[in-house]
């Protein structure tokens, strides 16, 4: 790999890692929150579109130093990848329950289905409601949940599909 400096995950500069439940309120300040507190996020220089309680889109773009021996992003990039966009969702959809629960990545799938050449997004969507998974937090329980992401190149062609169960750790 050559000594280069990946590009940075976003032009605004990152907040501190403790920055508290509220400041992930858009896209761009749950993808600052990401790079200041996720190395891999500013190492691949992830690019945060929308995100929303319900999807999130990342981006990886296109840099050799990331390809595999195909010419396309490595399957560690993608799955990396795949993984941020879901936890910007996460993010998203539970924020304000960081005070009293920590979300963590319980287990992943993933299919790599075609070379991903040039710039690929992530895509990702809650599997279940919101409130349902806060209701399971509130009556005492250890929430797991789904994120379904979809990786695509720029024409369109689907190149992996990842599950991603995560949790709601409750603080205690």
């Amino acid at each position: 790999m050559s000594e280069t400096t990946p590009p940075a995950a976003t032009s605004t500069p990152p907040p501190s890692p403790a920055a508290p439940p509220s400041a992930v309120t858009s896209s761009t300040a749950t993808g600052d929150l990401l790079a200041a507190t996720v190395p891999m996020v500013r190492t691949l220089g992830l690019e945060f579109g929308e995100t929303t309680p319900e999807r999130a889109a990342v981006r990886l773009p296109d840099q050799p130093d990331f390809h595999n021996h195909l010419g396309g992003a490595h399957a560690g990039a993608m799955f990396t990848l795949a993984e941020s966009a879901s936890g910007a969702v996460v993010l998203a959809a539970f924020g304000e329950q960081l005070s009293r629960a920590v979300p963590l990545a319980v287990r992943a799938e993933i299919h790599y289905r075609k070379v991903a050449r040039g710039p690929v997004t992530a895509t990702a969507r809650l599997g279940r409601p919101a409130a349902e998974v806060v209701a399971e937090l509130d009556g005492g329980a250890r929430p797991e949940f789904p994120v379904e992401v979809v990786l695509t190149r720029e024409d369109g062609a689907v190149t992996g599909e990842m599950t991603i169960v995560w949790t709601l750790r409750p603080n205690s």
